[in-house]
């Protein structure tokens, strides 16, 4: 057990693995430090990876001011099919033969996401209608009208493209979801699409390199694990806490 570890507290910058969720991570960061509070700054779905900022102790005040911090990712998804999620852990519902596409007519696809605009959330997601998380009502095969939000994507760059596979690298406002973007940029091509793979890169300024495995953090000695802890006051105003 680290000591003091009722005392510890920062950010805990970790590589979320896929096949996880944000909440599992929490659970792993809880046992490893022995330590009650804890919590996270923004969501990562199961399938995605990378950069999730855990917060410790004294720390998850300021979850809310870092939640609202831009992010960028990388990602890669696949036309000619719609699954129910958006995703790869979803089920196929429709598929429809690719129309042919060059890199310039799908840059100019992606140029018409940039900006300020409304976008729906999925079903398959953690938001809630009425106090029910919207995937627990997909997994009934209900649908309900969900309240577009407010999101702004500043940047969308095409990094590859081997039809039907397209990687991307995209710079988004908080609430985004990555993969509504590759779904309805399928449906602009009216070929549907759907998100095959997510590594969120950065939030604001920080940068996934400098990001912890969970694997380290379990295999450290319990004596060092408060030497990957960051000051709350290196990224975040001290009026936020």
């Amino acid at each position: 057990m680290p000591a003091d570890s009722n005392r510890l507290e920062g950010l805990l910058f970790v590589d979320k693995p896929s096949g996880m969720t944000s909440h599992d991570v929490v659970a792993r960061v809880r046992r490893i430090y022995h330590i009650k509070k804890v919590g996270h700054a923004g969501t990562l779905d199961p399938m995605a990876t990378g950069l999730l900022i855990i917060l410790v102790g004294r720390a998850t005040k300021a979850s809310n001011f870092l939640m609202s911090q831009p992010k960028t990712y990388e990602g890669e998804f696949r036309l000619g099919k719609v699954t129910d999620s958006q995703d790869a852990d979803g089920e196929v519902v429709e598929e429809k033969e690719v129309p042919p596409v060059s890199e310039e007519q799908m840059k100019e696809l992606f140029d018409g996401f940039l900006g300020d605009q409304y976008q729906t959330p999925p079903m398959f997601s953690a938001k809630k209608i009425k106090g029910v998380p919207l995937y627990k009502l997909a997994r009934k095969g209900q649908e309900v009208e969900r309240e577009p939000r407010f999101v702004h994507i500043k940047s969308f760059d095409l990094l590859d493209m081997n039809v039907p596979d397209v990687k991307f690298r995209i710079a988004v406002s908080k609430g985004t979801y990555v993969r509504t973007v590759a779904h309805d940029l399928g449906q602009k091509l009216g070929c549907g699409a759907y998100l095959t793979s997510l590594r969120r890169t950065a939030i604001n300024d920080i940068d996934i390199k400098r990001a912890v495995p969970l694997e380290t953090l379990q295999e450290a000695p319990p004596s060092q694990l408060g030497r990957f802890l960051i000051p709350v006051h290196q990224h975040v105003p001290s009026h936020v806490i």
